[in-house]
């Protein structure tokens, strides 16, 4: 505590209001008609099927070709992958093997200025361009620097087995004729070197295994401690670059949103008022802490917006559904309870004649375990419906596969946003409603004026 200097209460305070500043306003410049996104603000948030609509499509193969079911899975693969690469979480895709249709559904309006649904239909039924080539994607800038080895064309099929003698799942990959000498060289010259061959499906880069031996009869393996439906999603990411036809458009519409977005402006008022009520009863109640409480639930709930506009270096917009709003407002209810807790336990120290300092350093450590467990559970139930309603390349989903691997996937981006936000919202509870706090208590309780104790606990002198 005596490290804690005094200028900190208002070097925390300046930060957490240059951050809602930044999230809710961005930053962007203009030259003529061409805007510049510097920093996102919240009018960069992808919103949900459920607040703004979308695009509904039934893909479906060439007529007068049988498509196999492998064939179907590998054309899904595809397309969540490229879901995926464009960060849409709130997607549907159904698989239809009898009439051999693709049922996709996706949030993007004709609306935005930036995006053309046709388009973008188009280019998730596109045939996948399947590249081997030499290199890891670090290696290179462009993944098109990288020498291409063999492509889709050249693969004549990729499939999942188990491995007795390593006790390992692994893919196989067997090569036609046209790619096995390009094959055969580039594996004589990388083995041993370090050096990957990876595999891109479009410009996204999905596996890059090493190199241990040259291979000259076309038929490889890639191992590295895969789960059953990782070796699968892999083979069929491998046979959906080497589909032999083009999923043609069967059908195409747009879906009205469900809720829409006058439903999204009544809950954001609802949010102001909310915030707003929750600050006057904290300051009325606590005084000088239920002051330092609100600008920390401030600092959280900008904070969850932020990591949802992609605000911070290397990170994308999510995209935001009711649940996921309904995920924020969760969050910080338990903010206010962390706060409540602390509040009331810094109020009894006063109580029993404690000193200032003391009361404060017993109270945040005596509610530090109270808070802890709340959003440790809070976490372990977000993460497992991320897990089980995320894409099954999510990390969520990676983990919790012995636990959900008998029910296949069961993507569902509503739920999956809820979790997502309920899971930044308990991480930043830790960060703002007590370390951020701690610190502002701390360093506001140095200035002489703010060392009575009647403004931290009401009927207390």
């Amino acid at each position: 505590m005596k490290s804690v200097k005094k200028p900190v209460f208002f070097v925390v305070v300046a930060l957490i209001l240059g951050l809602t500043y930044l999230t809710l306003f961005g930053v962007y410049t203009q030259y003529g008609d061409i805007e510049t996104t510097i920093i996102r603000g919240v009018k960069d948030i992808r919103w949900g099927i459920d607040i703004r609509g979308g695009v509904d499509v039934i893909f479906t193969s060439p007529e007068g070709y049988s498509a196999t079911r492998t064939e179907m899975d590998a054309a899904r693969s595809i397309i969540e992958t490229r879901m995926v690469t464009r960060n849409i979480t709130d997607y549907e895709i159904y698989v239809d093997y009898s009439t051999e249709r693709i049922i996709v559904r996706f949030p993007w309006q004709s609306g935005d200025e930036s995006f053309d649904p046709e388009q973008a239909v188009n280019e998730l039924g596109e045939t996948a361009m399947l590249t081997f080539r030499e290199g890891a994607p670090w290696d290179a800038e462009d993944y098109e620097d990288l020498p291409i080895v063999i492509t889709g064309a050249d693969v004549e099929r990729a499939s999942p087995n188990y491995n007795p003698d390593t006790r390992e799942y692994q893919v196989s990959l067997e090569l036609k004729d046209s790619g096995k000498e390009a094959f055969a060289d580039a594996t004589g010259r990388l083995a041993g070197t370090g050096v990957p061959i990876s595999i891109w499906l479009d410009d996204y880069c999905f596996s890059y295994p090493m190199v241990n031996e040259r291979i000259s009869d076309g038929s490889a393996s890639i191992s590295g401690n895969f789960t059953v439906e990782e070796v699968q999603s892999l083979a069929n990411r491998i046979n959906g670059g080497a589909l032999p036809f083009r999923l043609e458009i069967d059908s195409f519409s747009r879906i009205s949103p469900t809720l829409g977005m006058s439903a999204l402006d009544a809950m954001v008022i609802a949010g102001v008022i909310a915030f707003a009520v929750i600050a006057i009863f904290m300051i009325s109640r606590y005084r000088l802490l239920g002051v330092i409480a609100t600008f920390g639930l401030l600092g959280q709930a900008m904070g969850t917006l932020a990591v949802i506009t992609g605000f911070f270096p290397g990170t994308d917009s999510f995209t935001l559904t009711i649940p996921g709003i309904a995920g924020i407002i969760l969050s910080v209810g338990m903010g206010v309870d962390a706060n409540v807790i602390t509040s009331e336990r810094i109020k009894e120290e006063l109580r029993i004649g404690k000193t200032l300092d003391g009361s404060l350093q017993a109270g945040y450590k005596r509610a530090f375990s109270v808070i802890f467990d709340c959003n440790i559970t809070l976490l372990i139930i977000s993460f497992v419906l991320m897990g089980a309603f995320g894409t099954p390349d999510s990390f969520a989903a990676k983990v919790l596969t012995p636990i959900f691997f008998m029910f296949g996937p069961g993507a569902a981006g509503a739920i999956y946003s809820f979790g997502f936000t309920l899971t930044v919202g308990a991480i930043l509870n830790f960060i703002f409603g007590v370390f951020a706090s701690r610190l502002m208590t701390y360093s506001i309780s140095k200035f002489k004026p703010m060392r009575k104790t009647k403004l931290y606990a009401r009927g207390v002198e």
